[in-house]
Protein backbone atom coordinates (compact mmCIF):
# COMPACT_ATOMS: atom_id res chain seq x y z
CA UNK A 1 0.00 0.00 0.00
CA UNK A 2 1.58 3.28 -1.13
CA UNK A 3 0.28 6.59 0.26
CA UNK A 4 1.42 9.79 -1.45
CA UNK A 5 1.79 12.87 0.79
CA UNK A 6 1.89 16.52 -0.20
CA UNK A 7 4.90 17.28 1.99
CA UNK A 8 4.51 21.07 1.79
CA UNK A 9 0.91 21.51 2.88
CA UNK A 10 0.77 21.96 6.66
CA UNK A 11 1.40 25.22 8.48
CA UNK A 12 4.84 24.00 9.62
CA UNK A 13 5.77 21.91 6.59
CA UNK A 14 7.70 19.83 5.90
CA UNK A 15 8.52 18.78 9.48
CA UNK A 16 5.11 17.28 10.36
CA UNK A 17 4.86 15.49 7.01
CA UNK A 18 8.32 13.95 7.41
CA UNK A 19 7.88 12.87 11.03
CA UNK A 20 4.35 11.67 10.26
CA UNK A 21 5.60 9.53 7.39
CA UNK A 22 8.29 7.98 9.58
CA UNK A 23 5.75 7.24 12.34
CA UNK A 24 3.32 5.71 9.87
CA UNK A 25 5.75 3.33 8.20
CA UNK A 26 7.27 2.28 11.54
CA UNK A 27 3.94 1.63 13.29
CA UNK A 28 3.14 -2.04 14.04
CA UNK A 29 0.75 -3.62 11.53
CA UNK A 30 -2.23 -5.67 12.54
CA UNK A 31 -2.68 -9.18 11.15
CA UNK A 32 -3.55 -9.11 7.47
CA UNK A 33 -2.75 -5.41 7.10
CA UNK A 34 -0.66 -4.73 3.96
CA UNK A 35 2.81 -3.25 4.22
CA UNK A 36 2.78 0.53 4.04
CA UNK A 37 5.04 2.78 2.03
CA UNK A 38 4.97 6.58 1.76
CA UNK A 39 5.93 8.92 -1.06
CA UNK A 40 6.76 12.47 0.03
CA UNK A 41 6.30 15.12 -2.67
CA UNK A 42 8.06 18.49 -2.58
CA UNK A 43 11.49 20.08 -2.62
CA UNK A 44 13.65 16.97 -2.78
CA UNK A 45 16.75 18.54 -1.21
CA UNK A 46 14.80 19.83 1.81
CA UNK A 47 12.90 16.58 2.24
CA UNK A 48 16.06 14.49 2.07
CA UNK A 49 17.71 16.72 4.66
CA UNK A 50 14.65 16.53 6.94
CA UNK A 51 14.52 12.75 6.65
CA UNK A 52 18.17 12.49 7.62
CA UNK A 53 17.65 14.90 10.52
CA UNK A 54 14.84 12.74 11.90
CA UNK A 55 16.82 9.53 11.64
CA UNK A 56 15.65 7.89 8.45
CA UNK A 57 17.15 4.46 7.90
CA UNK A 58 17.51 2.22 4.87
CA UNK A 59 14.63 0.13 6.24
CA UNK A 60 12.09 2.98 6.13
CA UNK A 61 9.98 2.55 2.95
CA UNK A 62 9.86 6.26 2.11
CA UNK A 63 10.56 7.73 -1.32
CA UNK A 64 10.83 11.35 -2.41
CA UNK A 65 9.38 12.89 -5.58
CA UNK A 66 10.54 16.40 -6.45
CA UNK A 67 8.13 19.30 -6.97
CA UNK A 68 9.40 22.85 -7.29
CA UNK A 69 6.33 24.86 -6.27
CA UNK A 70 4.05 25.20 -3.24
CA UNK A 71 0.37 26.12 -3.13
CA UNK A 72 -0.19 28.59 -0.30
CA UNK A 73 -3.24 28.64 1.94
CA UNK A 74 -4.36 31.96 0.44
CA UNK A 75 -3.92 30.94 -3.22
CA UNK A 76 -7.15 30.85 -5.20
CA UNK A 77 -7.90 27.16 -5.94
CA UNK A 78 -8.47 27.50 -9.69
CA UNK A 79 -5.43 29.76 -10.12
CA UNK A 80 -3.25 27.44 -8.07
CA UNK A 81 -4.25 24.42 -10.13
CA UNK A 82 -3.65 26.14 -13.47
CA UNK A 83 -0.60 28.26 -12.67
CA UNK A 84 1.35 26.04 -10.29
CA UNK A 85 1.60 22.92 -12.39
CA UNK A 86 4.67 21.67 -10.51
CA UNK A 87 3.24 22.28 -7.04
CA UNK A 88 3.72 19.57 -4.43
CA UNK A 89 -0.06 19.21 -4.14
CA UNK A 90 -0.74 18.81 -7.85
CA UNK A 91 2.19 16.45 -8.34
CA UNK A 92 1.04 14.35 -5.35
CA UNK A 93 -2.47 13.98 -6.76
CA UNK A 94 -1.03 13.24 -10.21
CA UNK A 95 0.99 10.39 -8.70
CA UNK A 96 -2.12 8.43 -7.77
CA UNK A 97 -3.92 9.48 -10.97
CA UNK A 98 -1.05 7.84 -12.85
CA UNK A 99 -1.10 4.70 -10.72
CA UNK A 100 2.03 5.52 -8.71
CA UNK A 101 0.16 5.32 -5.39
CA UNK A 102 -3.05 4.12 -3.82
CA UNK A 103 -4.17 7.23 -1.88
CA UNK A 104 -3.11 10.82 -1.33
CA UNK A 105 -2.90 13.02 1.79
CA UNK A 106 -2.61 16.80 1.99
CA UNK A 107 -2.77 19.26 4.89
CA UNK A 108 -2.74 22.24 2.53
CA UNK A 109 -5.30 24.50 0.89
CA UNK A 110 -8.48 22.38 0.87
CA UNK A 111 -10.07 24.27 -2.02
CA UNK A 112 -7.00 23.71 -4.17
CA UNK A 113 -6.94 20.06 -3.15
CA UNK A 114 -10.55 19.72 -4.28
CA UNK A 115 -9.65 21.32 -7.63
CA UNK A 116 -6.62 19.05 -8.13
CA UNK A 117 -8.57 15.93 -7.23
CA UNK A 118 -11.55 16.92 -9.36
CA UNK A 119 -9.56 17.58 -12.51
CA UNK A 120 -6.88 14.91 -12.14
CA UNK A 121 -8.82 12.04 -10.58
CA UNK A 122 -12.30 12.73 -11.87
CA UNK A 123 -15.70 12.41 -10.21
CA UNK A 124 -17.52 9.25 -9.31
CA UNK A 125 -20.61 8.58 -11.45
CA UNK A 126 -23.54 10.75 -10.41
CA UNK A 127 -21.46 13.16 -8.29
CA UNK A 128 -21.81 16.84 -9.15
CA UNK A 129 -19.45 18.24 -6.51
CA UNK A 130 -16.97 16.26 -4.41
CA UNK A 131 -17.21 17.23 -0.74
CA UNK A 132 -15.33 16.75 2.52
CA UNK A 133 -16.77 14.15 4.88
CA UNK A 134 -15.83 14.29 8.54
CA UNK A 135 -16.98 12.24 11.51
CA UNK A 136 -17.82 13.79 14.89
CA UNK A 137 -17.80 11.59 18.00
CA UNK A 138 -21.04 11.78 20.00
CA UNK A 139 -22.34 9.89 23.07
CA UNK A 140 -24.65 7.87 20.81
CA UNK A 141 -22.06 7.04 18.16
CA UNK A 142 -20.36 8.64 15.15
CA UNK A 143 -22.05 11.54 13.37
CA UNK A 144 -21.16 12.03 9.69
CA UNK A 145 -21.03 15.64 8.45
CA UNK A 146 -20.82 16.69 4.80
CA UNK A 147 -19.64 19.18 3.54
CA UNK A 148 -16.89 20.18 6.01
CA UNK A 149 -15.25 22.84 3.88
CA UNK A 150 -14.93 21.86 0.24
CA UNK A 151 -17.74 23.97 -1.27
CA UNK A 152 -18.48 27.28 0.42
CA UNK A 153 -21.07 28.51 -2.10
CA UNK A 154 -22.91 25.42 -3.38
CA UNK A 155 -26.27 25.15 -5.11
CA UNK A 156 -29.28 23.57 -3.34
CA UNK A 157 -28.86 20.42 -5.43
CA UNK A 158 -25.27 20.15 -4.23
CA UNK A 159 -26.27 20.45 -0.56
CA UNK A 160 -28.93 17.77 -1.06
CA UNK A 161 -26.30 15.54 -2.65
CA UNK A 162 -23.96 16.17 0.29
CA UNK A 163 -26.67 14.59 2.42
CA UNK A 164 -26.79 11.53 0.18
CA UNK A 165 -22.98 11.31 0.27
CA UNK A 166 -23.05 11.47 4.09
CA UNK A 167 -25.69 8.73 4.22
CA UNK A 168 -23.71 6.56 1.81
CA UNK A 169 -20.53 7.01 3.87
CA UNK A 170 -22.40 6.18 7.06
CA UNK A 171 -23.85 3.05 5.48
CA UNK A 172 -20.51 1.83 4.12
CA UNK A 173 -18.21 2.75 7.03
CA UNK A 174 -20.52 2.42 10.04
CA UNK A 175 -22.91 -0.20 8.71
CA UNK A 176 -26.18 1.62 9.43
CA UNK A 177 -28.86 0.24 7.12
CA UNK A 178 -31.08 3.33 7.03
CA UNK A 179 -29.16 6.37 8.29
CA UNK A 180 -31.12 9.26 9.76
CA UNK A 181 -30.21 12.36 7.78
CA UNK A 182 -30.71 15.93 8.92
CA UNK A 183 -30.20 19.29 7.20
CA UNK A 184 -28.45 21.90 9.35
CA UNK A 185 -30.46 25.08 9.88
CA UNK A 186 -31.31 27.71 12.48
CA UNK A 187 -34.58 26.06 13.47
CA UNK A 188 -36.61 22.90 13.02
CA UNK A 189 -39.60 24.52 11.30
CA UNK A 190 -39.84 24.04 7.53
CA UNK A 191 -39.90 27.80 6.88
CA UNK A 192 -36.58 28.43 8.65
CA UNK A 193 -33.19 28.84 7.07
CA UNK A 194 -32.04 30.56 3.92
CA UNK A 195 -33.16 30.12 0.34
CA UNK A 196 -30.32 27.62 -0.04
CA UNK A 197 -31.48 25.44 2.86
CA UNK A 198 -35.18 25.74 1.96
CA UNK A 199 -34.53 24.57 -1.59
CA UNK A 200 -32.25 21.77 -0.38
CA UNK A 201 -34.90 20.77 2.15
CA UNK A 202 -37.48 20.43 -0.63
CA UNK A 203 -35.13 18.25 -2.68
CA UNK A 204 -34.31 15.94 0.24
CA UNK A 205 -37.98 15.70 1.24
CA UNK A 206 -38.80 14.45 -2.25
CA UNK A 207 -35.80 12.11 -2.44
CA UNK A 208 -36.30 8.37 -2.28
CA UNK A 209 -33.56 6.13 -1.00
CA UNK A 210 -32.27 3.98 1.83
CA UNK A 211 -32.05 6.83 4.32
CA UNK A 212 -34.55 8.61 6.49
CA UNK A 213 -34.63 12.39 6.06
CA UNK A 214 -35.70 13.88 9.39
CA UNK A 215 -35.76 17.47 8.13
CA UNK A 216 -34.07 20.48 9.65
CA UNK A 217 -31.87 20.07 12.72
CA UNK A 218 -30.21 22.75 14.81
CA UNK A 219 -26.65 22.94 16.02
CA UNK A 220 -27.76 21.90 19.49
CA UNK A 221 -29.08 18.61 18.04
CA UNK A 222 -25.72 17.40 16.74
CA UNK A 223 -24.72 15.55 19.90
CA UNK A 224 -28.16 14.39 21.09
CA UNK A 225 -28.34 11.18 19.07
CA UNK A 226 -31.32 12.24 16.94
CA UNK A 227 -29.44 11.87 13.64
CA UNK A 228 -26.68 9.77 12.10
CA UNK A 229 -25.55 12.18 9.41
CA UNK A 230 -26.02 15.80 8.51
CA UNK A 231 -25.90 17.87 5.31
CA UNK A 232 -24.71 21.45 5.08
CA UNK A 233 -22.73 23.78 2.85
CA UNK A 234 -18.95 23.82 3.16
CA UNK A 235 -18.79 27.26 4.79
CA UNK A 236 -21.19 26.34 7.60
CA UNK A 237 -19.76 22.84 7.97
CA UNK A 238 -16.23 24.13 8.39
CA UNK A 239 -17.37 26.67 10.99
CA UNK A 240 -19.19 23.91 12.89
CA UNK A 241 -16.16 21.62 12.77
CA UNK A 242 -13.70 24.22 14.03
CA UNK A 243 -16.15 25.50 16.65
CA UNK A 244 -16.46 21.94 17.99
CA UNK A 245 -12.66 21.66 18.11
CA UNK A 246 -12.41 24.94 20.00
CA UNK A 247 -15.17 24.04 22.46
CA UNK A 248 -13.53 20.68 23.18
CA UNK A 249 -10.17 22.31 23.87
CA UNK A 250 -11.78 25.03 25.99
CA UNK A 251 -13.87 22.63 28.03
CA UNK A 252 -10.87 20.48 28.86
CA UNK A 253 -9.03 23.62 29.93
CA UNK A 254 -11.90 24.57 32.25
CA UNK A 255 -12.08 21.06 33.71
CA UNK A 256 -8.32 21.11 34.29
CA UNK A 257 -8.60 24.44 36.13
CA UNK A 258 -11.37 23.14 38.37
CA UNK A 259 -9.47 19.95 39.19
CA UNK A 260 -6.45 21.98 40.31
CA UNK A 261 -8.29 24.42 42.58
CA UNK A 262 -8.18 22.52 45.89
CA UNK A 263 -6.28 19.55 47.37
CA UNK A 264 -9.49 17.50 47.37
CA UNK A 265 -10.12 18.31 43.71
CA UNK A 266 -6.55 17.35 42.85
CA UNK A 267 -7.06 14.04 44.62
CA UNK A 268 -10.25 13.44 42.66
CA UNK A 269 -8.47 14.30 39.42
CA UNK A 270 -6.35 11.16 39.78
CA UNK A 271 -9.51 9.08 39.75
CA UNK A 272 -11.08 10.72 36.70
CA UNK A 273 -7.85 11.15 34.71
CA UNK A 274 -8.14 7.85 32.77
CA UNK A 275 -11.70 8.67 31.69
CA UNK A 276 -10.70 12.19 30.68
CA UNK A 277 -7.79 10.87 28.64
CA UNK A 278 -10.17 8.50 26.87
CA UNK A 279 -12.52 11.34 25.98
CA UNK A 280 -9.63 13.54 24.88
CA UNK A 281 -8.42 10.81 22.51
CA UNK A 282 -11.87 10.46 20.95
CA UNK A 283 -12.10 14.16 20.09
CA UNK A 284 -8.43 14.82 19.28
CA UNK A 285 -8.04 15.65 15.59
CA UNK A 286 -4.46 14.38 15.70
CA UNK A 287 -5.85 10.90 16.37
CA UNK A 288 -8.44 11.14 13.58
CA UNK A 289 -5.88 12.57 11.18
CA UNK A 290 -7.97 13.75 8.27
CA UNK A 291 -11.24 13.77 6.39
CA UNK A 292 -12.15 11.99 3.17
CA UNK A 293 -12.68 14.04 0.04
CA UNK A 294 -15.68 12.02 -1.10
CA UNK A 295 -16.83 11.87 -4.68
CA UNK A 296 -13.51 11.46 -6.52
CA UNK A 297 -12.31 8.19 -8.02
CA UNK A 298 -9.36 7.54 -5.68
CA UNK A 299 -8.96 7.99 -1.89
CA UNK A 300 -7.95 11.57 -1.06
CA UNK A 301 -7.59 12.67 2.57
CA UNK A 302 -7.51 16.29 3.70
CA UNK A 303 -5.66 16.84 6.97
CA UNK A 304 -5.78 19.85 9.30
CA UNK A 305 -3.45 22.73 8.47
CA UNK A 306 -2.27 22.68 12.10
CA UNK A 307 -1.34 19.01 11.85
CA UNK A 308 1.70 17.75 13.73
CA UNK A 309 3.54 14.51 13.04
CA UNK A 310 0.98 12.43 14.93
CA UNK A 311 -1.90 13.92 12.93
CA UNK A 312 -0.12 13.30 9.61
CA UNK A 313 0.65 9.71 10.63
CA UNK A 314 -3.04 9.21 11.48
CA UNK A 315 -4.07 10.72 8.13
CA UNK A 316 -1.69 8.39 6.28
CA UNK A 317 -3.09 5.36 8.09
CA UNK A 318 -6.67 6.53 7.38
CA UNK A 319 -5.84 6.95 3.69
CA UNK A 320 -4.35 3.44 3.61
CA UNK A 321 -7.50 2.01 5.22
CA UNK A 322 -9.73 3.82 2.73
CA UNK A 323 -7.63 2.45 -0.15
CA UNK A 324 -7.61 -1.10 1.24
CA UNK A 325 -11.39 -1.03 1.49
CA UNK A 326 -11.73 0.52 -1.99
CA UNK A 327 -13.92 3.13 -0.34
CA UNK A 328 -14.61 5.26 -3.46
CA UNK A 329 -15.98 2.20 -5.27
CA UNK A 330 -18.14 1.29 -2.27
CA UNK A 331 -19.42 4.87 -2.03
CA UNK A 332 -20.30 4.86 -5.72
CA UNK A 333 -22.33 1.68 -5.27
CA UNK A 334 -24.01 3.04 -2.13
CA UNK A 335 -24.83 6.33 -3.88
CA UNK A 336 -26.57 4.39 -6.64
CA UNK A 337 -28.55 2.39 -4.09
CA UNK A 338 -29.43 5.44 -2.00
CA UNK A 339 -30.50 7.48 -5.00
Amino acid sequence: MQVVVNAFGSDRAPGPEVTGALRAVRAPRSEGEPALGVTLVGDAARLTAELERYGRTAYDPITVVHASEVIAMDDHPAYAFRAKRDSSMRVAVAQIAEGQGDAVVSAGNSGAMLACALFLLGRLPGIDRPAIVTVLPTPSGPLVLCDAGGNVEPKPSHVAQFGVIAAAYDHVVHGRERPRLGLLSNGAEAGKGTQLTRDAHALLTAARGSFHFVGYVEGSDLFRGAIDCIATDGFTGNVVLKTCEGIAEGMFGLVRQELEKTPLARLGSALVAPALRGVAKRIDYTEVGGALLAGVSRPAVIAHGRSDGQAIASAIRAAARFAARRLPDQLAAAMTALG
